[in-house]
């Protein structure tokens, strides 16, 4: 089993992201699974949301953008 341990605060950017407050994890915001810091892919900097997949990532796009599943 994974030990997270806490939950960080992060900006994002177009690329990369800065840690507000440090952390191990951010958890996805759409699925509410926690991502390790080394493992976070997938964000919008535009929403600050962060996605645990490319999969949901893209699901999100497509319900942004007005797109059936």
């Amino acid at each position: 089993m994974n030990n997270f341990g806490t939950k960080a605060e992060i900006v994002l950017n177009h690329g990369h992201f800065q840690v507000k407050t440090p952390g191990d994890f951010v958890e996805c915001s759409i699925t509410g699974e926690k991502i390790t810091l080394e493992n976070l892919k997938y964000w919008n900097v535009e929403l600050q949301e962060v996605y645990a997949s490319p999969d949901v990532a893209l699901n999100r796009y497509k319900e942004l953008n007005g797109h059936n599943k």
